[in-house]
């Protein structure tokens, strides 16, 4: 099942996006895809109810805004350096065990809107990610049941201000935080729709360019290790996001010199099966 919510900012109703492309309104359900949703096995009742209620949905125009695919979940984690190539043109040193920080949930958007610069940003970057959704509260999860907690898959684009991460006390959040550096989607994908979550392509794109080309196969961590790992230290809700790093190609470790996001800048950005998305650079107003 692909799960989308469309419509204006903050004004978003829920609903799914069918095999063959056509969108439908699942509002009569009852349910956004919050927190409650999916603690209560929203996903399976959801599938349940479509079964006799779906020739019922209105369609959904395809000229719809699509929002972030989930209502805004307890915390947006997301997991540094965990591809070689992208430790390496950090200048940095492979983890010896996974880099943890947090993206303010005000950060999403949905996958289409434009990305604002930050005011005063002078380095913002792009960074395409493989984003895991949790399905239920998960706490001191043993590695081999990892997958049972699992709602889904997204695309994202965490967006960072390389100046606000790295050159201000090495606060990474302050530089992934700002409004706009979270479009998520367009869908959430249940597991059921990826043969292989670890042998999916990545890939980001720059005014056409192709910046980014990777793989999830080369992910240091994988996924359910992640899991297990980040529910040693912190309680996972239903709900909540793991964003799983990037390969490389970003804007900072481009040769001879870092390349950085303008005003008009377009970045394409797509996972096998997790679909496409687009955003526009603008500038902070």
């Amino acid at each position: 099942m692909k799960l989308i919510r469309f419509g204006k900012s903050g004004q978003e109703k829920p609903g799914i996006e069918l095999p063959d492309g056509k969108r439908i309104d699942t509002s009569a359900f009852g349910e956004d895809y919050t927190e409650q949703f999916f603690t209560n096995n929203g996903i399976s009742r959801l599938a349940t109810w479509l079964k006799t209620n779906q020739s019922a949905c209105p369609v959904v125009d395809a000229s719809e805004r699509l929002g972030a695919p989930l209502a805004r979940p307890s915390k947006i984690i997301c997991i540094g350096l965990n591809y070689i190539d992208h430790a390496k043109e950090s200048n940095m040193a492979v983890p010896t065990e996974p880099v943890v920080f947090f993206k303010a949930t005000t950060a999403m958007c949905g996958p289409n809107d434009q990305t604002v610069i930050p005011k005063n940003s002078t380095k913002t970057d792009w960074e395409v990610e493989l984003a895991v959704v949790i399905g239920k509260k998960a706490s001191y999860v043993e590695e081999k049941d990892a997958n049972d907690y699992i709602a889904g898959y997204m695309l994202h684009n965490d967006l960072s201000e390389r100046a606000f991460q790295l050159e201000r006390n090495g606060q990474w959040v302050k530089g992934k935080s700002c409004d706009t550096f979270a479009p998520l989607g367009p869908w959430l994908v249940t597991p059921d729709e990826i043969a292989d979550i670890n042998n999916v392509r990545l890939w980001l794109s720059v005014n056409g360019k192709m910046m980014q080309d990777g793989n999830s196969g080369n992910l240091i961590y994988k996924i359910p290790f992640l899991i297990s790992y980040l529910s040693q230290f912190m309680t996972l809700l239903p709900g909540d996001i793991i964003s799983t790093g990037t390969p490389a190609g970003v804007g900072l470790g481009q040769k001879p010199e870092p390349v950085y996001l303008k005003p008009g800048d377009v970045m394409e950005l797509g996972i096998d099966g997790l679909g496409t998305s687009k955003q526009v650079v603008v500038a902070y107003k």
